[in-house]
């Protein structure tokens, strides 16, 4: 009952804003629900952009992979980027790297709130790692995939730790406590 209250306020604070004022309710099998020091934050998947990104996003949540796994770079004013187990930026799941499924600008932009699949230099090279933006990156439109937008709890997004690997700045990196589907809560 607590999610289904959760679920129909994010669709209500996302019919409140602007940029989603066209959007349908949340669907609760493309609902992603990520528990942080900082609160919970609501993050809208997007399978008509990127549908192996969300399948495999949904792979991984299910099977617990995120939880736990740190924000290994968080820089200020762009993005804070998690999904590696090894918290050192190189590390991945188990299973192949994805092809890119890259959105034009027309269909999605770079905004603040919008999740990426991180990468290599090699553009079919996403696995499991991922960046949620604090502020809109142009330069990233068309270049990146984009699986999802944060439709509740960026408050919660903006408390992660700053920090880069090897920069000596996060000893101690925020970690993600639990990652479910919505649809998978009961």
């Amino acid at each position: 009952m607590m999610l289904r209250r959760t679920l129909l306020g994010a669709a209500a604070a996302a019919a409140a804003t602007p940029a989603f004022a066209q959007q349908p309710a949340l669907d609760p099998e493309n609902t992603l629900i990520l528990e942080l020091p900082g609160g919970r934050v609501t993050i809208q998947l997007l399978p008509d952009l990127a549908p192996r990104h969300v399948e495999r996003i949904k792979t991984l949540v299910r099977q617990g992979f995120y939880d736990g796994t740190p924000f290994h770079r968080v820089i200020e004013g762009f993005m804070a980027q998690g999904g590696d187990p090894t918290g050192t930026g190189t590390g991945g799941s188990r299973l192949p790297d994805l092809q890119a499924e890259f959105s034009p600008p027309s269909r999605a932009r770079f905004i603040r709130g919008t999740v990426g699949a991180a990468r290599t230099q090699n553009p079919n090279s996403a696995n499991s790692q991922f960046f949620i933006m604090f502020a809109p990156a142009p330069s990233l439109d068309g270049q990146y995939t984009i699986w999802g937008r944060v439709v509740s709890g960026m408050d919660a997004v903006d408390k992660i730790k700053r920090g880069a690997p090897g920069s000596g700045t996060v000893t101690n990196p925020d970690r993600i406590r639990t990652a479910r589907i919505a649809a998978d809560v009961r």
